[in-house]
This record gives structure tokens, C-alpha cells and sequence, in this order.
């Protein structure tokens, strides 16, 4: 597919999709590119944008799919690559260490390794055990991985009685009251400002919370929100220690800055300083985990903090086909709120597939029965179990897609367990294979092989593997699947690897557990929609889309029934191909059949009826400049005043509102006329070149042109949104139709 506002011919082989391997995907053991050029081999135009925009501030707002991680990467090693950035003064933050794990395997292939990846935690973390002696002195708190038992001792000494769910629901509120700042005095009116459904009595909570941070004091031990606030708090009041630490970091990106809290906020305004070398990538339309305190607020308010920012959209969707890609689009086309008018509407950049298949269950069992059965068939026409998802909105759904799975013969592996190289299985299969390279040459197990792959099926058949997998599931089979994934990625090595030995092979697997970059076990995915984000699979199962599981009975208030439509985007973007959403209509056989499907689903599934819903504003693919933006310029702070309304003066944040320079409901005065003769004109060069309308220009822009009908090309470029390129193919048409000119048509009447 064309870019935006670009002629509809064939795109150069080094980024035309079909010769380059799609964007979310890497290759296995890659070669590190030659020179800083060849990073950029094989990026779309706006991931270029963004791998080559290294001064200034710089927000890319990426959708689903379209290879944001591959962007910032390649941003990074051709900095570093081009000598532009120094690795150690890089830090790279996201929110999982999988994703950090990932974005340092990602770096070391493209040959920038010792570039910080870290999340906001570990980061913040290595910096206050640092400066904890010089700083504070004396023992670092002890940190604990989960406060609940602390949160139970300090209810029990305030002799309020907590059943299981209570206490799991008063742990989250005082996580969220610490990310949001909130003291245990300010806790009630605080939790009522922000709409929050206490589980016990407000007063309550705040007692609670008071003698948890006594408890904490007194057992001299810290929890992971204590990590940021006592680095925050050491930043604020040592600029010592500030100037020192923004002295080592000096380039900063942030991965899925959409939930981004006020305290990890705050401490990366610490980190920055009066500097603006900032880079934030993120999707306003997957944000899930506001219930943490994460917020989008940082990340749309974004072109407000920083008026010189260079904003680049990515919408073409490398991973889903043409079909998943509209049914995603089309569930957030109904949604309402902020986040949905600064949605992207992506592009899929794939051949056609299936269209989603919708199923209803008379009950729940028969639901997971019947994606048991659908898997099998899968498995069976040669779809592997690593690539299928079973998909679920709570984790008590997961057991009976467990037990559905187990009596089907299919091997599964439940998301959220431990990780892959901390397995018992997997650190003696390492040692095992640590001997061997070092003294194989004794060993005759070794006798017979004669390859590298040979050699580590005939060490790890010492340790339990064998070339059959053993029948049933459980840990057993569990076991038997971590040690097959090391015997594939031996095979996988050795074919990208010539040459190479066992000692090769296990400095990989050391690089890889200090990445976290885990490889593939065998068996169909069980995950909540939560800890699906991030993730892919060529077919993915959404079950359980009901009413009051879709959204949850307890989403209430408008803001929260919009992210439960949000969670079910993120559901649906992770299916590359086949994708399938079922309900029950009760939930144990013989019950009353009173459920629905869930009303996101109006509209889009076969037979069901649109709810009605306020479309917003599509967002194209593209780059809009900084005012200040100068690649041969040392980067600084912007002095220009935010956008205002040339009208009423206010603050202009919204992109649409901002290219009209107004309000949106400040009074027009644009020529209606002039206006019906650019939407005509566009409806043209649309058919023309293949692309929808908004490609060529979006309403607004059009609406801006109307209004301030420009004369010349200089007036005309300062519209927002007529970029150069478009403003070179189609300046010259629009300053003729607004001179008042008829344009010449085409052979056929165009």
C-alpha cells in the first residue's frame, strides 16, 4: 500500500513489504549490519523518521503492529553506529523485563550493545543502591517482591478483618496511592476525585495504609513503589547526585509511554533536567492498566510540553491481515473519551486472510471444549501449539481451558510463570552443557556426534530429553518442552552459526539469560488479556466475550467500561491471521441461558446492529516537524508558546483543533463553497492514486485551507498538516481551486 499523500507505484526493495521481513519480527541470529547506513536497511519511511530524528524531543505514536520496538531499536544503534550517541549514556526504560530483555537482544544484534535497557524500577533501582551509602548511609531497606503479607500484618494490627479478595484489592490501593503520590491522610478525597470504587471503607484504607508504611519502617524493608519515591526523593533534594546521574545519561527513550505514571513521570523529568533529548513512543488506544495509575495524559499532552517535538505516526500494520486490522479499527470507531479522538487507524500491510469467526456456546465448558477441538484441527493441518493464544479477561477462566487442553491431548504453557532460564530444567541443562564444552572430549556420550545439534540432543538426553514428547501434560511434559526449545535453538544456531561449538552455544545462552530473550516452547499460550500485551501468535482464541466479563461486571463509569474496550483491542491485535471470539450463554450446563455477547461486538459481528458511537478522528501515517527542528543544530529547549485558539485565545491541545488553529467550537469562517470544491477535488486524487481520502488530506487540513484560503505556496506550508511532500504534488491544484480556477481534467473525465 502507498504512503499517504505518495504516488501509487512500487516503493523501493528496502522497504516495500514482501522484501524485508515484517516489522515486529527479527531474524534469528542475524548479522550485525556493516555501517550506520545499512540499520536503516529495510525500514519503512516513517520508521526511518523516526531511526534518524536524534535531536530534540521526539514523540512516535505507534499503533499495533507496526513495529515500534524495530523503530526505537534501530533509533538507538544508528546513533550509536553513526557516533552520535555514546552507548553508556543511553537508557532505554519500558514497564516489563521482558520487553527491556528483548530491546538489549535487539541492540546487541544490531551491534550497539552496552546500551541501558532496563525498566523504571530496575533503573531506578541500581541508581539508589549506588548513591544509597553517599546519599542516605548506613543498610539499604530490604526489598520485598509482594507486600500482601505486609498489607495482612498491618489490617491485623489495625484488627480490621480482610477476606482473600479484600486484601488482594486493598494491596492495589496503596500501590496506586503511592504511583499517584498520595499520602495516607489524603487518601479519601483522593480516591473520590479520581472515581476509584474503594473496597473497603476509605477511612478504613487509610488507616491500613498508615501502619503498612509503620510495619515497613520498622522491619527496615522497602516495596518496589518505595524504589521510585526514595530515588525521586534523592534526585530532588542531591542535585550533586542529579548533576552526577545526568551526567552518565544523556539520551533517554521511553517504550509504551502510555502507561506511564505520575511518579515514573516525575522521576524522568529528574533524569532529564532542563535537557529535552527525549524519545517516547506509545498508543493512546492500549492504554489497560489505568487501574495502576497509569495514565495517557503524558503522552497526548506531549506536543503541549514540548512545542518543538518532532511526532511521527506509525500505521502500517505489519503483523494482522486487512481482516483482524478492521475489526480492530472498527471497535475503536465506537469508542468516546480522549484517548479515542487521538486514535490511529492502521493499515494492514499483509495479504488477505479469513475473516474472524464468531461462536456461541450454550455454557462455558462447551466453550472451552470447542477450542480444544478448533486446536487440534489446527495443530493438526500444521500450525504449531507455540503459535495459538487462548486469550481470557479474568485468570480464573484459565482452569477450564486447562483442563479442556489436558483432555485433548494439546500441550500448553500458562503465561505469568516463572521465566524461562530461571527454570530448575533449564539451569541444569546449562550446566550440563558448560561441562560438556569443557571437557567433551572425555565424555563418550559424545562419541557418535558429529555436529553441534548432535551433540546437545545427546547431552540433554542425559537430563530427560528424548525424540518423543511423553504422552499427557503437567510438569512432566512441561519439563520435556524447555529442554526441546534448547535442542530447536541448538539447530537454529548451528544453521546460522557455521562452524560453530558447543562453547558457542552456551556464551549464547548466557547472553540470552541476561536479555531475557527466552526461546520458543512448544505449546498453545493460556494468558490473560492484561499479560497479553506485547505478544503475537498466528492465531489467537478471545473467549468469554460477554456481557459483565466484557466489559466487567465492575467497569461502571464511562472512563472504565472505554478501557475494557480498549483491553479487547489489545485482544484483538495480537492475531497475525486466524483470529476467534466465542461466548457462553450461561455458565455451567443446565443454566439459565441469559447472557449476550459483549456490545463492543454491535455492529461488527455477522447479524448484530451498530450501538451508537461517536467516530473519531482517524490518524494517518506521517511526520509532523518541531518548530525548532534542526538536524545540524545542538539540540535546546524551545522557547515557543503552546497553540492557541486564533479565536478565544485557549490552549490548543488536539491535534484536529490545532491544524485549525481554533476551537472546535469557536465560530468558522470558512468558504462552504471553496470547501465542497477541495472535498471533490481530493475524492479525485483519492481514486487516482488507491488511497482513502484522509491520505491525500484529512478534513481538517481541507477546513483550514478553506478558511484561510492561502495565495501562495509560503501560505499555504504553513498550514499544518500540508507537509512538503504534499504541499510538492499538490500545491499547485490547491492554490488554483482556491484562486478560484478550473483545474484541467484527465481522458476519462478526472
Amino acid at each position: 500500500m502507498p504512503a499517504c499523500g505518495q504516488p501509487a507505484q512500487p516503493s523501493p526493495a528496502t522497504w516495500q513489504h514482501g522484501h524485508v521481513t515484517a516489522a515486529t519480527h527479527s531474524t534469528l541470529f542475524p548479522q550485525a549490519p556493516d555501517t550506520a547506513d545499512a540499520v536503516l536497511d529495510g525500514l519503512d519511511p516513517e520508521q526511518r523518521e523516526v531511526a534518524t530524528a536524534l535531536h530534540g524531543p521526539v514523540c512516535v505514536l505507534a499503533g499495533a503492529g507496526t513495529g515500534k520496538t524495530r523503530a526505537i531499536t534501530h533509533r538507538i544503534a544508528y546513533g550509536v553506529r553513526a557516533g552520535i550517541l555514546q552507548p553508556s549514556s543511553v537508557l532505554a526504560v519500558t514497564f516489563t523485563n521482558r520487553a527491556a530483555g528483548e530491546m538489549r537482544g535487539r541492540l546487541r544484534q544490531l551491534g550497539a550493545a552496552g546500551v541501558q535497557a532496563r525498566t523504571f524500577h530496575s533503573a531506578a533501582l541500581r541508581q539508589l543502591q549506588y548513591f544509597w551509602p553517599k546519599a542516605i548511609g548506613g543498610s539499604m531497606p530490604r526489598l520485598v517482591d509482594r507486600k500482601i503479607q505486609l498489607v495482612a500484618d498491618a489490617a491485623a494490627a489495625c484488627r480490621i478483618r480482610l477476606d482473600r479478595n479484600e486484601l488482594r484489592d486493598v494491596t492495589a490501593e496503596i500501590e496506586w496511592s503511592k504511583v499517584t503520590q498520595t499520602v495516607p491522610a489524603d487518601y479519601a478525597p483522593a480516591a473520590a476525585k479520581a472515581g476509584r470504587e474503594a473496597p473497603r471503607d476509605p477511612a478504613e484504607i487509610a488507616q491500613i495504609y498508615n501502619v503498612y508504611e509503620d510495619l515497613k519502617r520498622d522491619r527496615s524493608v522497602m516495596d518496589f513503589e518505595d524504589v521510585l519515591l526514595l530515588t525521586v526523593a534523592v534526585l530532588q533534594d542531591r542535585h550533586d547526585i542529579a548533576d552526577q546521574v545526568r551526567s552518565q545519561y544523556q539520551h533517554f527513550v521511553v517504550d509504551e509511554y502510555q502507561d506511564v505514571s505520575p511518579l515514573q513521570q516525575r522521576l524522568l523529568e529528574l533524569w532529564l533536567g532542563e535537557r529535552d533529548n527525549l524519545c517516547v513512543v506509545g498508543d493512546a488506544s492500549q492504554t489497560i492498566y489505568s487501574f495502576t495509575g497509569a495514565t495517557p495524559d503524558h503522552l497526548l499532552d506531549f506536543r503541549t510540553r514540548h512545542p518543538g517535538a518532532t511526532v511521527v505516526k506509525l500505521v502500517r500494520d505489519y503483523r494482522s491481515t486487512p481482516q483482524v486490522v478492521h475489526l480492530a479499527n472498527g471497535l475503536l470507531a465506537q469508542a468516546s473519551g480522549r484517548a479515542a479522538d487521538h486514535r490511529l487507524e492502521l493499515i494492514s500491510q499483509r495479504d488477505a486472510g479469513p475473516e474472524p469467526v464468531y461462536t456461541e456456546y450454550t455454557d462455558e465448558p462447551a466453550e472451552a471444549e470447542g477450542a480444544a477441538r478448533r486446536i487440534r484441527e489446527l495443530m493438526a493441518s500444521g500450525v504449531p501449539a507455540s503459535e495459538i493464544a487462548i486469550l481470557f479477561r479474568t485468570n480464573s477462566q484459565s482452569e477450564s481451558y486447562e483442563q479442556a487442553l489436558a483432555d485433548a491431548g494439546v500441550p500448553y504453557q500458562l503465561r505469568g510463570a516463572e521465566r524461562f532460564f530461571d527454570r530448575p530444567e533449564v539451569r541444569k541443562a546449562g550446566i550440563a552443557l558448560r561441562g560438556a564444552a569443557r571437557f567433551g572430549g572425555n565424555d563418550t556420550l559424545l562419541d557418535d556426534a558429529v555436529d553441534l545439534p548432535s551433540q546437545v540432543r545427546a547431552v540433554l538426553s542425559g537430563e530427560g530429553w528424548t525424540t518423543e514428547p511423553p504422552a499427557g501434560s503437567g510438569a512432566v511434559r512441561e519439563r520435556w518442552e524447555s529442554l526441546a526449545a534448547l535442542v530447536n535453538l541448538a539447530r537454529d544456531f548451528a544453521a546460522a552459526k557455521t562452524g560453530a561449538t558447543l562453547a558457542d552455544l552456551v556464551a549464547e545462552l548466557d547472553e540470552r539469560a541476561n536479555a531475557q530473550h527466552a526461546p520458543t516452547v512448544q505449546g498453545v499460550t493460556l494468558a490473560s488479556l492484561h499479560s497479553a500485551k506485547g505478544l503475537e501468535w498466528d492465531v489467537v482464541f478471545l473467549v468469554g466475550v460477554a456481557e459483565g466479563m466484557m466489559p466487567i461486571t465492575y467497569a461502571k463509569t464511562d472512563e472504565q467500561v472505554e478501557e475494557e474496550r480498549r483491553l479487547l483491542y489489545v485482544g484483538v491485535t495480537r492475531a497475525r491471521r486466524h483470529l476467534h471470539v466465542s461466548w457462553a450463554l450461561t455458565r455451567a450446563p443446565g443454566g439459565r441461558p441469559n447472557r449476550r455477547p459483549s456490545r463492543f461486538l454491535d455492529g461488527l459481528r455477522p447479524g448484530s446492529t451498530a450501538t451508537v458511537g461517536r467516530a473519531a478522528a482517524r490518524g494517518s501515517g506521517g511526520v509532523e516537524r518541531g518548530f525548532t527542528s534542526r538536524p545540524d543544530a545542538a539540540p535546546r529547549r524551545t522557547q515557543r508558546s503552546p497553540a492557541r485558539c486564533r479565536v478565544c485565545g485557549r490552549t490548543l491541545t488536539d491535534a484536529g483543533e490545532m491544524k485549525l488553529m481554533r476551537c472546535e467550537d469557536c465560530p468558522s469562517d470558512m468558504d462552504e463553497g471553496l470547501y465542497e470544491r477541495l472535498r471533490e477535488w481530493r475524492g479525485v486524487q483519492a481514486r487516482l492514486s488507491g488511497q482513502p481520502d484522509f491520505c491525500v488530506f484529512t478534513d481538517k487540513t481541507l477546513m483550514a485551507i478553506a478558511e484561510t484560503e492561502p495565495t501562495t505556496p509560503d501560505e499555504l506550508s504553513r498550514i499544518p498538516g500540508v507537509l512538503k511532500r504534499k504541499l510538492d504534488r499538490y500545491g499547485d491544484d490547491v492554490l488554483a481551486i482556491c484562486a478560484g480556477q478550473e483545474l484541467e481534467q484527465g481522458p476519462d473525465g478526472e
